[in-house]
């Protein structure tokens, strides 16, 4: 852990009197204890994700990209992480965040890129980007449920994740309100 940190700085470009003095900051943010001391493939892979977040993040980068691996971690050090990241963002870092959590994306993101099947699908305001991604999903779901019904099956599998939605009477779904996934974090 300790090497791991001394390490990945180095090769970040920090000095050693640099580390040193981010050493403590470092320690703290990752909160992971004694394991600071003990080799890094003892690590949970949530150990592992927070002592590399807290590296990343303490270095005062100009570009930052965070992907699916804040996932791994409890909820409490997932709100520590996004506290910090929207210091990060306040203060001009630009943060390329990658991440089919769409509350997270409409709460630290302004604007957003929508990937399908490796193709730029949309652009635009979080707000509307993740909407998009959620029609995506539910279209999907609905082409599914048209499949089963056609095939005479009687279960739908939803993809995970779906929440808040309402199935009308021919087995679409339809999304309440599309407030409620940035209402999960205020």
């Amino acid at each position: 852990g300790r090497e791991n940190v001394w390490m990945n700085a180095s090769i970040l470009g920090l000095s050693q009197d640099a580390i040193g003095a981010k050493f403590e900051e470092i320690a703290s943010f990752a909160d992971i204890g004694d394991f600071m001391d003990q080799p890094i493939k003892t690590y949970s892979s949530g150990m592992m994700m927070r002592l590399a977040f807290a590296v990343q993040t303490a270095i005062d980068p100009a570009i930052l990209i965070v992907d699916e691996a804040l996932s791994v971690n409890d909820a409490f050090f997932q709100a520590k992480c996004m506290t910090r990241l929207r210091k990060l963002v306040d203060n001009g870092v630009t943060l390329l965040f990658v991440s089919h959590d769409t509350a997270t994306v409409r709460q630290i993101c302004s604007r957003a890129v929508l990937l399908s099947q490796g193709e730029m699908a949309g652009f635009g305001t979080s707000a509307e980007v993740t909407d998009q991604y959620m029609k995506i999903v539910i279209d999907g779901y609905n082409d599914r449920a048209k499949t089963v019904r056609q095939s005479g099956q009687t279960e739908i599998h939803p993809p995970a994740k779906i929440e808040n939605l309402k199935k009308n009477d021919s087995d679409e779904i339809q999304i309440l309100s599309s407030d409620f996934f940035a209402s999960q974090y205020l």
